[in-house]
């Protein structure tokens, strides 16, 4: 049976988890985790990407991101093949670093936003790598040691997290420690990983007690939440699939775009292709780069080739345009005109 694509929608909550391929490692030692760390906080601040909690593992990691303006596919993509460039000039090594695609859970906040940051950030101690929940509070390699003030980024949302527990930091991270801690003795939570229904659902129990009643529910492998997310979820990613292949249906494609951007700023196509940066040019380019890839699904990497920009400027011209679309409510309308 062929997998499933992945689901994604703007302002998602994602449980990430990826392994290196036959488990091998994937962190050798601290320069590892270190270099690992630095290109993660610099790429969640380039694709305004909200991090929650995050933990690594000698053979896996986890994340839980909030997608921003950029798709969390395209966050990954730059994330792992970074890791694995840098990873294997070091070790001077060849092939594959990770096992397969990563696997990429989109959550529901509210009940499982806290679930999931108590879940990840005890992986460390469960996988023996810090001796105690004390020693946990200053692992530099867990989210759990920034919302415990033990060490600091400033690309990691702690404020979020910890104002669920209360307005004053002091106050909020005692009662935060406390929750995580409780959840050492509860044990590893196969829902929040599992597959299926069993997850859709929210475990075995809610699962059983609603097959006694005789009800039925939406479920979906790639979603963690109860039925009507995982159906407002789909509804709203078919939205955007079913938007792309109209596009492509009616021969909407790249240069058709150019035109309508050509238009609205009223500047020659060649103009608007040519490098440059004057603001008025910057801002053609900044819509056309976001209509390309958001609306009708290149992508960064093919725009760029078009453009003669590097992938990583594309993706930052897709933020602007997302703002210059928003502020003058502009649309990408031409279907009816093709």
């Amino acid at each position: 049976m062929p997998r499933k694509s992945r689901v994604d929608v703007p302002g998602a909550l994602h449980h990430i988890i990826c392994r290196g391929i036959e488990r091998k490692r994937i962190f050798r030692d601290n320069r590892d985790r270190d270099n690992f760390v630095e290109r993660l906080g610099n790429i969640l601040v380039q694709t305004s990407t909200h991090c929650y909690a995050w933990a690594l593992i000698p053979n896996h990691f986890h994340l839980l991101l909030k997608t921003g303006h950029v798709p969390i596919s395209i966050v990954m993509r730059r994330l792992l093949t970074g890791h694995a460039i840098s990873f294997n000039r070091r070790y001077r090594r060849h092939g594959h670093l990770f096992q397969n695609r990563y696997k990429s859970i989109l959550c529901q906040e509210e009940p499982y936003l806290l679930e999931l940051v108590r879940y990840i950030h005890l992986n460390p101690l469960r996988a023996g790598l810090v001796p105690n929940f004390e020693k946990l509070n200053k692992y530099r390699y867990c989210g759990h040691s920034r919302l415990m003030g033990g060490a600091e980024d400033d690309w990691q949302d702690t404020e979020f997290i910890l104002h669920h527990f209360g307005k004053r930091v002091s106050s909020a991270r005692k009662k935060y420690a406390v929750f995580v801690e409780e959840g050492i003795l509860q044990g590893k939570k196969d829902e929040l990983i599992g597959g299926g229904l069993i997850r859709s659902v929210g475990g075995w129990t809610k699962l059983l007690a609603m097959r006694k009643s005789g009800g039925r529910q939406q479920s979906d492998e790639r979603i963690l939440g109860d039925s009507d997310f995982v159906d407002t979820v789909l509804k709203r990613a078919q939205e955007a699939l079913d938007r792309k292949d109209q596009y492509r249906v009616a021969g909407i494609g790249f240069d058709e775009v150019l035109q309508l951007v050509s238009q609205i700023f009223e500047l020659e196509t060649q103009e608007i292709m040519a490098a440059g940066k004057q603001p008025l040019r910057v801002q053609a380019r900044s819509l056309l780069c976001y209509w390309a890839v958001r609306e009708l699904g290149y992508s960064a990497t093919s725009v760029a080739a078009r453009l003669g920009f590097g992938q990583p400027a594309v993706s930052r011209a897709v933020q602007r345009g997302e703002r210059i679309a928003q502020e003058h409510d502009y649309s990408l309308n031409i279907l009816g005109k093709a």
